[in-house]
């Protein structure tokens, strides 16, 4: 008895093993990073309990990003219903391979009206949707994570699993900036928007879960230069925001 009272006393006085301390993003090496890079950069982590960014509240054209919140507005239409071949013709490229000619009919369906009912339930305080082109809807990071660590729970319970197994399959084409950051054991589901590969805009907006733990994190950018700058801006960023994020999936 007096050998385990010596044992307890000693993880209070010394606290948890090492591989269980608090994780938190490495914010100011993403900073430094950032001033490094061209254009304009911000970004967002979000956990359950936490939050950390940079210029987070900036607001930004969304660019694809925003087909996720399309996705969400339709598949709560749909939400009394199975879905059809027709429905899945439409969301599975627009989210896959982010077709713009399926997204440009879903927004015909749903509407500005749809997409403010998805920011509002997602609680987004700074979203303006634009009917066309729908790309120059506003958005910014803080928002975004708000969305995305939610993502799961705002898709009707019906079509959710669906829903999720698109934004974690998006074609191995796109799996550019986080897509590129070894992350092992954590799932991720996730949606990027650029500018037509000319690097006016990249964005990312991912959700990594894994063990009952999530993460959410928003990395936008303007004026890249190129596409290829710009993946490469959100890799760097992703990389740095997210070093030593726990194996075992353990957060706060």
């Amino acid at each position: 008895m007096q050998r385990l009272l010596l044992v307890v006393l000693f993880v209070l006085v010394l606290g948890a093993p090492a591989g269980a301390a608090e994780w938190r993003p490495h914010v100011h090496d993403a900073q430094v990073y950032a001033k490094q890079r061209r254009g304009t950069i911000a970004f967002h982590v979000r956990t359950p309990t936490r939050e950390w960014g940079w210029h987070q509240s900036r607001t930004f054209p969304s660019a694809s990003v925003l087909k996720a919140m399309l996705m969400d507005a339709y598949l709560n239409r749909a939400r009394g219903r199975a879905l059809r071949a027709s429905d899945r013709a439409l969301l599975e490229p627009m989210i896959r391979r982010s077709d713009n000619a399926t997204a440009s009919r879903i927004l015909g369906i749903v509407g500005t009206s749809g997409l403010r009912r998805v920011a509002q339930r997602a609680g987004m305080r700074r979203f303006t949707p634009v009917q066309s082109p729908w790309g120059n809807s506003r958005v910014t990071p803080e928002d975004q994570t708000r969305y995305f660590l939610r993502v799961r729970s705002l898709l009707p319970a019906r079509h959710r699993d669906y829903g999720m197994k698109l934004l974690a399959s998006v074609v191995p084409s796109q799996r550019w900036g986080i897509g590129r950051v070894s992350l092992p054991g954590w799932r991720l589901y996730f949606k990027g928007g650029w500018g037509s590969g000319t690097g006016a805009i990249d964005h990312q907006v991912v959700l990594l879960e894994r063990d009952g733990a999530s993460v959410s994190v928003a990395v936008m950018t303007l004026s890249q230069g190129t596409h290829a700058y710009g993946k490469e801006t959100l890799r760097g960023i992703f990389k740095r925001l997210l070093r030593g994020l726990p194996r075992e999936g353990a957060l706060p």
